[in-house]
């Protein structure tokens, strides 16, 4: 199965899962030594209408690690065509001319759909709306907890925080559903919790998921604790006690000892800092592996056009 576009993780085999794995292990190496310049024909650019940080580093130093070069805009939605009211469609049809890829983060959900409809070269969504999908946040999410428990089979993940609209948890849950004997529980207040559309899937996908409101009698039983934050003014009840969500020393005593804690990052206070030095706490190597799963999908696009 051949990539065109990469807009939702619905679009991944597990044999196309593991064959980007090994290319992004080949990665790591090509990182080690210096970078490639098997690529070096190649332009990306890198359209965001959100802000970003990690996803738009981590792609643009992936396409200079291969060799490529980058055309790339500082918040698109003010500083592009569209403040005149050019509508997407166009503006893709138009920047699809100037570059071989398009890392699209847009502000409304199914935006990277339309502009795959229209685009001449590879879009990646990078981002879509409140509710919508992060495939390659999902990626190396997946890839880090496939480096971590070294299995992705008979797995219990636990997604904590904000979930209705997190892009990455919708996104992981996808593609974890894709494997054997998975135990997914989603812990959030009652107003955030995990959209019905998600369940469905899962339940059309027989995988095995629990809610639950707090993490008490769930935390000391799952291999990967995904934490996410939480904005107050999205609750309905303002007094809420959020710490009850929240990773810290306690929590760690709590957790098996081979677990680990993910975050998509940025985070708050939802991860404790004193959290950071214990070898559970992955999300910073899974920030790093951003890097090297963003230069095998780059690559696995280029290859396969």
């Amino acid at each position: 199965m051949k990539l065109k576009h990469i807009v939702e993780s619905q679009q991944f085999t597990v044999p196309k899962i593991m064959e980007l794995f090994e290319r992004t292990n080949q990665m790591k190496k090509i990182v080690a030594r210096g970078g490639t310049r098997d690529y070096s024909n190649r332009v990306m650019a890198t359209l965001f209408y959100r802000p970003s940080t990690r996803t738009r580093f981590s792609f643009e130093a992936a396409m200079y690690r291969l060799g490529g070069k980058v055309l790339t805009t500082e918040q698109a939605k003010e500083f592009s065509s569209e403040v005149e009211g050019e509508m997407l469609e166009d503006t893709i049809r138009i920047i699809s001319n100037y570059c071989d890829a398009i890392i699209l983060r847009h502000h409304q959900e199914g935006g990277a759909k339309r502009a795959a409809a229209v685009s001449g070269v590879p879009i990646i969504n990078a981002g879509d709306g409140s509710g919508g999908q992060h495939p390659t946040q999902a990626l190396l999410d997946l890839y880090t907890i496939y480096n971590e428990c070294k299995t992705l089979d008979g797995l219990s993940v636990a997604f904590i925080g904000a979930l209705d609209d997190g892009r990455t948890v919708r996104s992981l849950a996808y593609l974890m559903s894709k494997f054997d004997r998975i135990k997914l529980y989603f812990i959030a207040p009652g107003d955030i919790q995990i959209k019905p559309d998600i369940l469905d899937y899962l339940k059309e996908n027989n995988i095995s998921y629990a809610l639950a409101k707090n993490m008490d009698d769930i935390i000391n039983r799952v291999d990967v604790a995904y934490q996410t934050r939480i904005d107050r003014n999205r609750l309905q009840d303002k007094n809420l006690d959020l710490s009850v969500y929240n990773i810290d020393t306690d929590v760690l005593q709590k957790m098996k000892y081979n677990s680990i804690i993910m975050h998509p990052l940025p985070r708050s206070v939802e991860i404790n800092t004193a959290v950071d030095t214990d070898p559970r706490a992955a999300y910073f190597r899974q920030a790093k592996n951003g890097l090297y799963v963003r230069m095998a999908v780059l690559s696995m696009l280029f290859d396969e056009a």
